[in-house]
């Protein structure tokens, strides 16, 4: 076991972890932020997408070792209130049907929106293509990233 000083959502926490422990679990299981789900732990479907310093990455096989001085944004990180562009948004369009992938989804979506603040339907697929939604919801994921990215 390590010690690490992690910086989630703008606040330091210091955790004991295996340092091959997927940032993921330490998370959930170690700072109790359940926002972010596990889907496969394969890095496959976006389930657990998170921002590492504003890119977004597979928190499921991203080990906590690597995180160093990084600062890491979780859904709850996002906007205190819900007042994100993207989740309002989200909200406007009744993207979630089962709501499991939506974390990852608007995670997903915000690091494409802070690189890209004015992308073309084409970029939101090309973004989005990682991140997996068992309902289908896709059209409206995209419906929203675009009335967002209008915000």
């Amino acid at each position: 076991m390590e010690k690490y000083t992690l910086d989630v959502n703008g606040k330091k926490y210091q955790v004991e972890a295996d340092p091959e422990m997927p940032l993921l679990w330490v998370l959930r299981d170690i700072i109790s932020l359940k926002g972010t789900k596990y889907g496969c732990g394969q890095a496959l479907c976006g389930s657990c997408t998170v921002h590492l310093d504003g890119e977004a990455i597979r928190s499921c096989s991203f080990p906590v070792s690597e995180v160093g001085t990084q600062k890491v944004t979780t859904i709850e990180g996002l906007s205190k209130e819900g007042e994100h562009p993207l989740q309002k948004a989200w909200v406007e369009h009744v993207v979630p049907q089962c709501g499991y992938c939506q974390t990852g989804q608007i995670m997903s979506a915000a690091a494409l929106l802070k690189r890209n603040p004015s992308p073309s339907e084409s970029e939101i697929e090309a973004a989005m293509a990682g991140n997996i939604c068992r309902c289908g919801t896709y059209n409206r994921i995209k419906d929203a990233i675009m009335t967002a990215s209008k915000s």
